[in-house]
């Protein structure tokens, strides 16, 4: 494949093989220019305290068992008292204060979670994070991708993600369909903490940082507890030809004791999701001989009308986890998590059309029908195991390592729809991803040597591996996995390993001045990539095969990290940081050709490292029970891998990665957030981004403008998907102990998805728009024992797409139970 980026991507020749030999998948890209309305039916942490400086000897090292609240932090649960009397949500997360990270931190409890949002999966908890946006297209979405202050909607891989030990960051792809995060396998009850830390300055986390660090703790428990708690959500949704009521309903429960040295806690969630329709089935001409189809234009203005419905799906996920945690002795622990998670989602589409002649609905030989036809089974287990020490003494140390497996994966898709009415082709394809799997391993110490208290040294050994197992098979009856025919299609198949050695000195060089220094040394390497590619005729037989061993690839970087922090009293900091990180192409962009519905995607063997450099400075007033803080920021990335999504004729479109030359992003950050303002009780909390993003160079662009056919340029026009503002704003007023009533506001602003920022139509499916959208909350501790919560998502109906519609107004209603 071509590394030049043409406008097209690949050439049409490539792109016509894979459109024929792709993989299954349910995806229709268009777009309305005039859209019916959605209807709807139915009625943040203080910098911690300076460490006293220690005497290290024998006698502290063999010290007795921590107190317990220290005990708590050891095991990733804050206590919910904070530092003093600081609210806990504004202490320093326990990973900051043990490895002395320099990055400037968010963070909420599990407590303020309850009373604030209406949380139905575990990524609801970052709903008012400054400049965090996850794109959660519906209840239990398992392709729900982390957005930062810098980067967009598709960028999965540049964020890190950890549920206690375990990363629940797929960074197996870049992307917001197969590499999205493992949320699933959280309970949303089993959430004790989550912490968000900002920029690549710390050198224990790899390149993939660039974006941030989310750490989400479990609440171990000191003492037998259990919860159970239930939720429905309902949303009525009237848009297009599709009328109708989804409901979603959630049951999640948690139990946990602990006795002696052994703790324990089990969670599960079971989820019944029907979902709006996620994506829409769109012709660039109205059949002939039909009715019901919705003229339409697309993001660019190409013709694209709407004839229907693509991906309409009933989901129904369970998820369970399992952790342990032993104390070896007073000051060292082990841990031990097993997750699993099974989704079997069964998607059937709806058309529009109906014939002239017979007044019967119809397909009127769309093929793209037959991609949004699906039954999807999947089932990955994850393990993790971690031994770490907390003598606070001269040395600790940290033992971790992870693993996650895909037992099964596989989507079934008929292979055409039927030339007569409303019907589908009994042969089909048997997309599989089962044996694709990824490992993680890290080793850190901790050295705060005896005689140099105003040092604290902390360093560690990383290692991963990633690997794609992705064929798509032919079946003799597609809705019978076992009944496949042997015949391949295509497959996609490849591994990645990194390597890294990482060392950083947190150097107090006065009471109220720190400098911290560090540096990550990587070695990446891609192997074993390749890529077989099938022609077939209407009918699914192949005609050709074409098969591909890409080349191996290899990168060994150096990157230097800084920090310095200065508390010009005890209400005040200023902290300046700098860090240079690189992100390595992930397995997917290299080697995974698919086709989901009308879109191709095209994997691009040869693809650059990333190399970003991001500088921040930071300057914050703290109080008790507040905060504000304004961080100016500057990002360079050189070699940037985008991912660029264009037509290759009216319905059909190609995806292709790119090294971008050099993109630059740079621009302000405003928070805030206070307790008691203006009367006992009421809690405000807001924040407000705005970024300047510009591709600054890209030599190897030869694109052409869709509507005038004229050369289009890249140099000057703003990163794709990333905002040009984000705000967020809300009220938080508890009376009592008893009530809890929030109102909070988020806006995002302009985005394109395109290089050269051809996407002009907005507010139509495939565009990529702004939106403000409100939400409610009511929380009610009726008794000791029983909470129930009343809450309405997207109050006003906002109509808006991320690419995909987006849920309207949602009323959402629980209740749990403490024994």
């Amino acid at each position: 494949m071509s590394v030049s980026h043409a406008r097209r991507g690949v050439s049409i020749v490539a792109v016509q093989a894979a459109l024929l030999a792709s993989s299954s998948g349910a995806v229709a890209q268009g777009s309305s220019a005039v859209l019916p309305p959605v209807t709807v039916d139915a009625p943040a942490g203080l910098k911690p305290k300076p460490r006293k400086p220690a005497v290290h000897t024998a006698a502290r090292s063999r010290s007795a068992k921590p107190a317990s609240a220290a005990a708590l932090a050891r095991r990733g649960v804050p206590s919910e008292q904070g530092a003093g009397n600081v609210r806990p949500s504004l202490a320093a997360p326990a990973a900051v204060v043990r490895y002395q990270l320099p990055q400037r931190s968010f963070s909420i409890t599990a407590r303020e979670v309850d009373e604030s949002i209406n949380l139905k999966d575990p990524e609801d908890a970052v709903k008012y994070m400054p400049s965090l946006f996850v794109r959660k297209r519906n209840d239990g979405d398992n392709q729900a991708v982390l957005a930062t202050r810098s980067w967009g909607l598709n960028s999965s891989a540049r964020t890190l993600i950890y549920y206690d030990d375990l990363l629940i960051s797929a960074l197996i792809g870049n992307n917001n369909t197969n590499s999205s995060p493992r949320w699933n396998l959280i309970s949303p009850e089993a959430i004790g903490r989550v912490d968000y830390l900002n920029g690549p300055f710390a050198a224990a986390y790899p390149g993939n940082s660039i974006g941030g660090v989310l750490l989400i703790s479990s609440k171990m428990p000191d003492k037998p507890f259990a919860t159970a708690k239930e939720t429905v959500s309902v949303m009525p949704w009237h848009q297009y030809g599709t009328k109708d009521t989804y409901v979603t309903s959630q049951t999640s429960a948690t139990a946990g004791n602990r006795d002696g040295a052994l703790s324990w806690l089990v969670s599960a969630n079971y989820l019944d999701s029907f979902q709006q329709p996620l994506t829409y089935t769109t012709s660039a001409t109205i059949p002939a001989g039909t009715t019901g189809a919705f003229p339409a234009l697309n993001k660019q203005g190409v013709p694209a009308n709407v004839v229907g419905t693509g991906i309409l799906a009933h989901s129904q996920q369970t998820s369970g986890n399992v952790r342990l945690a032993y104390d070896l002795t007073a000051q060292v622990q082990a841990t031990y998590s097993f997750g699993i998670w099974n989704n079997h989602q069964v998607s059937n589409p709806q058309t529009y059309l109906q014939s002239t002649a017979t007044g019967l609905p119809t397909f009127k030989n769309i093929t793209t029908f037959a991609n949004a036809k699906y039954i999807w089974d999947e089932t990955h287990v994850s393990n993790a195991v971690a031994i770490k020490s907390d003598t606070k003494g001269t040395f600790d140390f940290d033992l971790s390592a992870s693993s996650y497996n895909y037992l099964e994966d596989t989507q079934l898709n008929p292979y055409t729809v039927t030339s007569t009415g409303v019907g589908f082709s009994q042969n089909g394809k048997i997309q599989r991803m089962d044996g694709t799997n990824w490992q993680n391993a890290d080793a850190k110490g901790i050295w705060r040597p005896p005689g140099y208290d105003a040092h604290e040294v902390s360093f560690g050994i990383h290692g991963d591996r990633y690997r794609l197992e992705n064929p798509t098979y032919g079946s003799a009856v597609w809705y019978q996995a076992s009944t496949g025919t042997g015949q391949l299609y295509a497959n996609s198949e490849g591994e990645t390993r990194t390597g890294a050695l990482w060392l950083q000195d947190a150097w107090k060089i006065q009471p109220d001045l720190k400098l911290t220094l560090g540096g990550r040394l990587e070695t990446w390497q891609a192997l074993d990539g390749q890529n077989v590619v099938t022609l077939a005729n209407a009918a699914g037989f192949i005609t050709s095969s074409f098969t591909t061993n890409q080349p191996g690839l290899a990168s060994t970087n150096f990157s230097p990290k800084a920090s310095l922090s200065y508390d010009p009293n005890k209400n005040w900091n200023v902290t300046v940081n700098f860090g240079e990180a690189y992100r390595y192409p992930t397995v997917l962009e290299l080697y995974q050709n698919v086709t989901v519905g009308n879109t191709i995607t095209v994997a691009n063997p040869f693809l650059k490292p990333e190399q970003d450099f991001t500088g921040e400075l930071n300057i914050e007033r703290h109080w008790n029970d507040g905060r504000i803080r304004l961080t100016l920021f500057r990002e360079r990335t050189n070699h940037a891998i985008i991912a660029q999504t264009n037509m290759v004729n009216a319905t059909q479109s190609a995806t292709t990665f790119s090294n971008v030359d050099a993109i630059r992003m740079q621009g302000v950050e405003l928070s805030a957030d206070k307790d008691n303002v203006l009367l006992s009780g009421l809690q405000l909390f807001g924040s407000a981004t705005y970024v300047d993003s510009r591709i600054l160079a890209d030599a190897s662009w030869a694109g052409f403008d869709p509507l005038t056919n004229l050369p289009a340029t890249v140099v000057g026009k703003r990163v794709p998907y990333v905002p040009d503002w984000r705000a967020k704003f809300g009220v938080t007023y508890r009376p009592n102990e008893s009530w809890a009533y929030t109102v909070a506001a988020r806006f995002s602003g302009k985005q394109y998805s395109t290089l050269d920022n051809t996407d002009r139509i907005s507010h139509v499916y495939g565009a990529f728009d702004n939106f403000f959208v409100v939400d409610l909350k009511m929380h009610y501790n009726a008794t000791k024992n029983f909470a129930f919560d009343f809450g309405v998502d997207n109050l006003f109906n906002e109509q808006y797409f991320l690419f995909h519609p987006f849920p309207g107004r949602t009323f959402v209603v629980a209740g749990k139970y403490t024994f």
